[in-house]
């Protein structure tokens, strides 16, 4: 969600900059001149993941042992990739971000299947093969849920980015992980929002509208998708890995998942970014540690008022 921002983005040519600089410009004078235009406008805009997701799921090769599939979920067609066999191996669902793909997880996989896990990835809907054009957190969360049914409980859930507040917020009595590890996890639907009124010059007058066309949209309030108010009651192992370099999601936001989850542990990186941070092999090999039961990161003890790692 927070994770509108791309390569052309952060270093942008010319042409990027001047279509950038209209967008801009066209926000700027329609939040006063037009506001439910440009409100309806920015939020079509915030929901549309990147054609880059289609492109980079296309070069993206798996291996002979990859199995490509594709399920009905809430009218989209998701296309799923599994490793081994989730029905008789324990296995791990995986959960890409905003405008990424399933196989953007391939270095994990036979890291995962060294341990005797089976995986499962898949594609959100909108993104890579997947079919659609919109995609929030709550579509976000509905496929995660769907797809984690569907394969039965699992031994291991891993989320980055959106995708990590997805899994999280997935977590019920009708499908659950036993260990969730989230990587660089977005918390807050509100700051999310502020992010990106600031980065394309929306007004902050249309600010209620916004969140109407997404409550429109999905059913669910903003207040709804704040992922801290889930955390204290969640009551399985976390792992919350986050880069303080991190200009997308701000390494706060998974100190924050820590401070409201009982007992998970924070393990911070530096120099990685928002990207890198997911395929790091010190990342990964952290992460595997966690799941064999051995102790990473800090245990955070707080408050909104008070941050302390012990």
């Amino acid at each position: 969600m927070s994770s509108k921002s791309t390569t052309a983005i952060h270093r942008p040519g010319f042409a990027a900059r001047f279509k950038l600089g209209t967008v801009r410009a066209g926000f700027a004078f329609g939040s006063r001149l037009a506001p439910q235009r440009t409100v309806n406008r920015a939020a079509q805009l915030f929901a549309t993941p990147f054609a880059s997701s289609r492109i980079r799921a296309q070069a993206a090769q798996g291996d002979d042992e990859m199995q490509r599939s594709q399920l009905q979920i809430n009218g989209e067609t998701i296309a799923t990739y599994v490793w081994g066999d989730p029905v008789l191996q324990p296995y791990a669902l995986l959960a890409h971000g905003w405008s990424s793909f399933g196989l953007r997880f391939l270095p994990w996989v036979a890291k995962l299947r060294a341990q005797g896990f089976a995986v499962v990835t898949f594609d959100q809907p909108g993104h890579g093969y997947s079919s659609g054009k919109l995609c929030t957190l709550p579509e976000f969360t509905e496929t995660v849920h769907a797809i984690g049914q569907y394969y039965g409980e699992a031994a291991l859930a891993i989320g980055h980015s959106l995708g990590g507040a997805a899994v999280t917020l997935a977590q019920d009595q009708a499908w659950h992980a036993r260990k969730l590890i989230l990587v660089a996890p977005a918390i807050d639907m509100a700051a999310a929002a502020g992010r990106f009124f600031r980065f394309v010059h929306l007004g902050e007058n249309l600010r209620e509208a916004f969140y109407l066309w997404l409550l429109r949209r999905t059913g669910v309030s903003v207040e709804q998708l704040q992922v801290h108010r889930h955390l204290p009651a969640l009551g399985v192992p976390g792992l919350i890995v986050h880069d303080l370099d991190d200009d997308d999601v701000p390494w706060g936001e998974g100190e924050r998942y820590a401070q409201y989850w009982p007992g998970a542990r924070l393990f911070t990186t530096q120099g990685l970014g928002h990207r890198r941070v997911l395929d790091a092999p010190e990342v990964i090999e952290a992460a595997l540690a966690f799941v064999r039961g051995e102790e990473v990161g800090t245990r955070v003890v707080g408050s909104p008022n008070l941050s302390l790692c012990v």
